[in-house]
């Protein structure tokens, strides 16, 4: 038996060399505004602060608990009791998500609604790899600092703790069941390597093919049927052709799910599952129509029938970040010791997918990064499981719970801030029918 051989680093060698470059060179991104009174985001941080043991607690026991989607029952009700324990009245099972949480502070009828979301769905096999129980102590801090000035709200702070995200859409199943129709922007933070204001992260869908042949005898009359095998590889090779004619952001991720059970019958039924990514909403849906042409093209090809359904969990689109709101992030996280980096200067390259995108092509959001492993170690690897537990990751929490606590309490407070990011909303193209854009 030999062994695989084992990939060249030099390419990402090459990308942390370059953004050890830039990094040196980049300047923060800028705020023109004066966000809340300072002697407010004062007593707001200091209301974190103050409950650093109860948020390094929930990083360890999510991490020591991980549940994957739709499955995180334990994970909710842990946030729920520390919800409770504060005083906080908080719902779970909204939104058509059972293991969803529900909390809100302030009033709705004296001025906006601005949504923390917290998520705390873990990967199959490997836990926390994505430290999504960072995000979810991260939040449940903002919101309950934010909670205990809510008398000093002029509108409204909600908690919703939104689960599946890792292969799913959770967000997207809540939105549709209400979730933001009050909201009038919402935030989040995300544990990275780094510290960054904002990076790309791609729309995704997820494409079934099935092919349907004719069964035959291999050997003895072969003629006689229609390859559903032989339709799925030629499909395969459609896309890896495709490929050198897509933008350089898009991905096509390919498996073949089953294709025959015997080499002596000519296989009648093949089943393709694909992820299809791009930077865009446009240029998903292009990326879409290009991927259905190539296996109709493969079932004309083989003379078998051909199967296309999309989106089995609801696609998620690219992420529209809004910069008016990231100006006060970064603002947030310098108070707190950290100076995030802007766009671009880690590669884009290096870009996943998240439901938070459908959340921002409905109101305003952030989704900024906050650094808790070393740069080398990626997203959906045990190295970033283990980081999820570590003190880097409860800091990061703390730090991530400040930043989103300050920056919902700008938004609230500051009317120049709040008018400046739906002003940005609406240049962005405004609010999209999200469920019937691939329509």
């Amino acid at each position: 038996m030999t062994e695989p051989t084992r990939p060249d680093d030099a390419y990402l060698q090459s990308i942390d060399e370059r953004t050890r470059r830039l990094q040196g060179a980049a300047e923060p991104v800028p705020s023109p505004f004066g966000g809340a009174p300072a002697e407010l985001a004062a007593v707001v941080e200091q209301g974190v602060d103050v409950l650093e043991d109860r948020l390094r607690h929930v990083v360890r026991d999510l991490h020591a608990h991980p549940e994957t989607a739709f499955q995180e029952h334990r994970s909710a009700m842990l946030l729920h009791q520390e919800l409770s324990r504060h005083g906080i009245e908080a719902r779970l099972g909204e939104f058509g998500v059972e293991t969803s949480v529900r909390a809100e502070a302030g009033a709705a009828d004296r001025g906006p609604t601005i949504a923390i979301l917290a998520e705390y769905d873990a990967l199959p096999g490997i836990g926390h790899a994505c430290g999504h129980n960072v995000i979810a102590a991260a939040g449940l801090g903002a919101f309950l600092g934010l909670s205990a000035v809510a008398d000093r709200l002029p509108g409204r702070v909600l908690f919703l703790g939104t689960p599946a995200e890792e292969g799913h859409s959770g967000k997207e199943v809540m939105a549709r069941h209400g979730a933001l129709d009050d909201v009038d922007a919402a935030i989040m933070v995300h544990p990275y390597g780094y510290d960054l204001a904002d990076q790309v992260w791609l729309g995704r869908r997820l494409l079934t093919i099935t092919f349907t042949g004719v069964e035959a005898h291999a050997s003895a009359q072969p003629f006689m049927g229609r390859n559903a095998l032989d339709a799925a590889n030629l499909a395969y090779q459609g896309i890896g052709l495709l490929r050198q004619q897509l933008p350089p952001s898009d991905r096509v991720h390919a498996t073949i799910t089953e294709g025959g059970e015997s080499p002596n019958i000519i296989p009648g039924r093949a089943v393709m599952k694909l992820y299809a990514r791009s930077q865009q909403p446009a240029t998903l849906k292009d990326l879409s129509g290009r991927l259905e042409d190539v296996a109709r093209g493969a079932a004309l090809m083989t003379g078998t029938g051909v199967e296309l359904r999309w989106d089995e969990h609801p696609p998620s689109l690219p992420i529209r970040t809004n910069t008016a709101l990231t100006g006060r992030w970064v603002a947030a996280q310098q108070r707190r010791g950290r100076s995030p980096l802007p766009l671009g200067v880690v590669s884009e390259t290096l870009a996943a997918s998240t439901d938070f995108g459908n959340v921002s092509y409905r109101v305003p959001g952030i989704h900024p990064l906050i650094r808790i492993a070393e740069p080398s170690t990626a997203l959906h690897t045990r190295g970033f499981a283990e980081a999820a537990g570590s003190a880097a990751a409860e800091q990061g929490a703390l730090d991530g719970a400040v930043g989103l606590a300050l920056t919902a309490l700008d938004y609230l407070l500051d009317d120049s801030l709040r008018a400046a990011v739906h002003e940005e909303f609406e240049q962005q193209g405004g609010a999209i029918d999200v469920p019937s854009y691939f329509d």
